[in-house]
């Protein structure tokens, strides 16, 4: 799998971009602030439908953009996979209208005009949900030190966007599972007020055991998998010193059928109803997941060294490669943002033995130092300066 041709209008601070780009290693050189993350953050955003960085669409606009009459912007990628080729696209609109052919998608994040995503594949409007998985890619940034520091909130966006790639009906049930919460949340804080009835919650329960439950077998499905070829690539990287473990930490209990993951759910949440309705909140479910990190049967995130939390999370982004081209039986894209300058050389040099295994890299640097000789002589390289690009 990889991207053949990308296209680019008013995104970020590209007014205009058209690059084709080979099945091979690429490396894209700049300094600071001059379009490298932005050309990677538009492939993965082509993929997923959302940023790597959690902005809102709004923001993914060219600021100059805005001053238009209809403010638009438009990310458009051609792609060749083993299941036949692919054309995807995200267009962003920053107005009141929806497109009578195209599906939308409002993001009211702060900003006087709503911005509606608009979604084609093979040139035929659908919804998100459906342009995601069309196109595979892993993001590896210098930002993912944080996954190995047990900030939850990281595992489980980190889970749901495997996942997704992977799983339509996880993804079905990832959105389902989001506006019950949402819906169950409301509900206990009128209980909270007086201004609901208990038995209002059966429906709701339901509903929110239903999908997190299919949440919760997947994602320990997953972890299950990552963990495997986690410690395998470890082992290799740490010159066999060090054994891996990636645990999937469930809030409630992940044994068993999905009968029985369903029934522990229920459980959970009338054992800890009353507290429920005391914070008004959801306390029991997958949205609350997380995940640990042990070496040597040490807990990473919390006695772990910088070196130590980097090497663990490159074994679970090339682990996470590994799986996803098991699951698909096709090469994901391989994204790299700047994270050549945070390894040492030895890091440096199994990153790159085992990236280049995939069709398609991209990697993006400030300088060149960092790669051998022998790397960039069969690397295509280009250089990006104030959004425009060209072949170095």
């Amino acid at each position: 799998m990889h991207i053949t041709h990308l296209s680019l209008t008013n995104f970020r601070n590209y007014r205009r971009l058209d690059v084709d780009l080979p099945a091979s290693a690429v490396v894209i050189q700049g300094d600071n602030a001059q379009g490298k993350t932005n050309l990677l953050e538009s492939i993965f955003l082509l993929a997923t439908t959302k940023s790597h960085r959690g902005t809102s669409d709004r923001d993914l606009m060219r600021q100059e953009a805005m001053t238009e009459d209809i403010p638009v912007a438009r990310l458009c990628a051609g792609a060749w996979r083993t299941r036949g080729e692919v054309k995807v696209e995200v267009v962003l609109r920053a107005d009141t209208a929806a497109s009578p052919d195209m599906t939308s998608e409002t993001d009211a994040a702060g900003s006087s005009l709503p911005v509606r995503k608009l979604v084609r594949v093979n040139g035929v409007a659908r919804r998100s949900a459906d342009l995601v998985g069309q196109i595979n890619v892993v993001m590896f940034t210098a930002q993912d030190i944080e996954l190995a520091t047990g900030r939850s909130a990281l595992c489980r966006r980190y889970l749901d966007l495997v996942n997704s790639q992977l799983d339509r009906d996880y993804l079905r049930s990832l959105l389902r599972y989001q506006k019950v919460l949402v819906q169950r949340n409301h509900l206990l804080r009128l209980l909270q007020e007086g201004q609901a009835q208990a038995d209002q919650l059966e429906f709701w329960d339901n509903e929110l055991v239903k999908s997190g439950s299919y949440l919760i077998m997947q994602r320990k499905r997953l972890v299950e998998a990552l963990n495997g070829h986690a410690r395998e690539i470890h082992r290799h990287i740490s010159g066999g010193a060090e054994d891996l473990r990636v645990a999937y930490a469930p809030n409630v209990t992940a044994d068993g059928s999905m009968a029985e993951v369903e029934n522990g759910f229920r459980e959970a949440l009338q054992k800890r109803r009353k507290r429920e309705t005391l914070q008004g909140m959801t306390l029991a479910g997958p949205h609350r997941d997380s995940l640990t990190f042990s070496v040597n049967g040490i807990d990473v995130t919390r006695f772990g060294s910088r070196g130590q939390q980097q090497t663990v999370v490159l074994s679970l982004k090339l682990a996470e490669a590994k799986h996803m081209q098991a699951e698909v039986r096709d090469y994901p894209i391989i994204l790299l943002d700047d994270v050549f300058s945070e390894l040492d050389l030895e890091r440096r040099k199994h990153l790159l033995a085992l990236v280049t295994l995939y069709q398609q890299v991209l990697i993006t640097a400030t300088d060149l130092d960092c790669f051998e000789p022998s790397f960039l002589a069969g690397a295509t390289r280009f250089r990006v300066s104030h959004g425009n690009i060209e072949s170095a």
